[in-house]
């Protein structure tokens, strides 16, 4: 399926979400931060970066690329919510290339990480991740079971003085760095879940 982004970048001025992951399965926890995403940080847009390789997760069980980009499009609309691979099409691996090359490709884009409380409370194993938080601004979403450690963990206490109130979240996409949590309702939904599931409908 063609790539709704041009790896090459424009010039277009707008407000632009990062919500990252492997998406093995996307399904309607991904959607549902999307939307939510959209609506309180009144962006113009969300890019789902479907992963061609998370660094910390196993190869094993992965589904191919095109599978998950499909899948990861197929919750999206294909005008505000946006399904990429451009990852792929850079050729990075980690997360502080890719932001990078985005930032040099897409000038006049204003970029926020979208991540979960339970990728907050792994932050800090990704590579290079205070340089992420130094010169990207970032939200976390309540995750089921990972809320009140990420909130209390080694990222949220490092990154304690970047922390913003709730209520700037309109104006965070705006800002060179800072983070906030937004409390919102939780969605249930697991990716794991939905692996195991299937495995276990094969079997049966």
């Amino acid at each position: 399926m063609p790539d709704p982004l041009n790896r090459f970048g424009d010039q277009r001025r707008t407000r632009v979400g990062l919500l990252g992951g492997s998406f093995n399965p996307a399904h309607d926890g991904h959607r549902h931060v999307a939307e939510l995403a959209l609506k309180r940080l009144r962006l113009n847009q969300v890019w789902l970066m479907v992963s061609p390789g998370n660094p910390l997760k196993p190869v094993a069980g992965m589904a191919p690329l095109a599978d998950r980009l499909a899948g990861a499009a197929a919750i999206g609309d294909g005008r505000r919510v946006l399904a990429t691979a451009i990852e792929a099409a850079f050729g990075t691996h980690y997360s502080i290339d890719t932001l990078r090359i985005l930032r040099r490709r897409f000038p006049r884009v204003h970029f926020i990480w979208i991540m979960g409380a339970d990728i907050l409370t792994q932050f800090p194993r990704w590579h290079r991740w205070r340089e992420i938080a130094r010169h990207l601004p970032f939200v976390v979403l309540p995750r089921p079971g990972y809320t009140r450690a990420a909130l209390s963990g080694r990222a949220a206490r490092c990154l304690r003085q970047g922390r913003r109130p709730a209520h700037e979240a309109p104006i965070l996409a705006n800002a060179r760095s800072g983070w906030l949590f937004l409390p919102s309702p939780e969605n249930t939904t697991s990716a794991t879940a939905i692996r195991e599931a299937s495995s276990q409908g094969a079997v049966s």
